[in-house]
């Protein structure tokens, strides 16, 4: 067999090396001025203009935004079950309840009807995932979420660069998170970004991240260690200079998949909006599993399963969730595959790909 087509490659050269040995020779490698650089440079880029806030995790970027914008117990916030866990574990980590709603299968995006339903009394926000980095129906929910009231929250771990009829994501709602682990569209190694609409909202978030502190030994809230290191920023700050490259390069080597692949549902792309390929995501009716499998071990293609077993089916938050009936969520957890798209695929990979793809999809015909 082939040498394996990975799923998905982290790409760090000799100028993300270099920037690190910088630092390291400077000897300022806790959060520093690379950080405060890569906050500046991040929002100019890929926030619109927005504050952004380094932290060391996505998924901290999430709890941290959510306690600066109030969010606690007593609260609900609606969120989709078809994500990884960090978006409902954000949610209960602040005390407040998680509220699961259904997908559209066209986006994988919440469906504003579905959080219509959802809302009660005790609903404080809505918080939609820009999931495999296509932009979730911010038009309908930014409309929801002004009758009734609520802050509007993005999830934009996957979703660096996309755009929703020319409004970058992370620009829509009170607060917004980036990931930034290796295997997304861009890394800083490990960190996550917080862009925020007002400037009260960037301190809350900055006193949360630092012991909940601004002046040293000055604290002035209950806070956590959720800094970024300058190691990690001068990292992302490489990054964030090639990230536009390898979004055109994922786009065009999806428009390669969806050109040639056959027998299997392809991803969509809503009109407006701008999909970044943080995972190019097919669905596979007839068992998936067995799809995925011969894919890697028949073929060499490496893909994954994103995700398998929805929030509102885990234990962990399967308390929030009782009595749900999610039947698109569940279709979606049942069928998706996604397949390499990363900047790393050269045209003889993507022939493997599209041929692997198509005779597996005529085999189960």
């Amino acid at each position: 067999m082939p040498e394996l087509i990975a799923a998905a490659k982290p790409i760090i050269g000799d100028e993300e090396r270099q920037a690190v040995d910088r630092v390291m020779r400077s000897g300022m490698i806790a959060q520093g001025p690379e950080v405060a650089a890569f906050e500046v440079e991040f929002g100019a880029q890929l926030a619109g203009g927005r504050t952004s806030v380094a932290v060391n995790s996505g998924t901290a970027g999430l709890h941290l935004g959510l306690l600066a914008a109030g969010i606690g117990p007593g609260d609900e916030v609606i969120v989709p079950s078809f994500t990884f866990a960090a978006t409902g574990n954000s949610v209960a980590l602040t005390g407040a309840t998680p509220v699961f709603a259904d997908i559209e299968l066209d986006t994988y995006s919440l469906d504003p009807a579905a959080v219509e339903s959802a809302i009660t009394p005790r609903t404080r926000a809505i918080m939609p995932v820009h999931l495999y980095g296509h932009p979730a129906r911010m038009r309908e929910l930014r409309t929801l979420a002004d009758t009734h009231g609520l802050m509007l929250f993005e999830d934009a771990a996957q979703a660096h660069g996309a755009s929703l009829d020319g409004a970058l994501v992370g620009t829509f709602g009170t607060f917004a998170m980036f990931s930034l682990y290796p295997t997304k569209n861009m890394t800083s190694g490990e960190g996550g970004m917080v862009v925020v609409e007002r400037e009260e909202l960037a301190r809350a978030v900055k006193l949360l991240r630092n012991q909940g502190m601004e002046r040293q030994y000055a604290n002035e809230v209950i806070g956590f260690n959720a800094r970024m290191t300058d190691i990690h920023a001068a990292i992302g700050r490489v990054q964030l200079k090639k990230v536009g490259a390898w979004t055109a390069r994922r786009q065009a080597n999806a428009a390669r998949l969806d050109r040639d692949l056959r027998g299997v549902r392809t991803p969509v792309v809503a009109d407006g909006a701008s999909h970044v390929y943080h995972q190019y995501t097919i669905r596979v009716d007839d068992d998936r599993d067995g799809f995925s499998r011969a894919l890697k071990d028949e073929h060499g293609i490496g893909n994954g399963v994103y995700y398998p077993i929805p929030n509102h089916r885990l234990d962990s938050l399967a308390k929030f969730a009782s009595g749900l009936d999610l039947p698109n969520t569940e279709t979606a957890a049942s069928t998706v595959v996604s397949l390499p798209v990363h900047p790393s695929l050269d045209e003889a990979d993507l022939d493997r790909i599209v041929s692997a793809v198509n005779a597996l999809a005529r085999a189960g015909a």
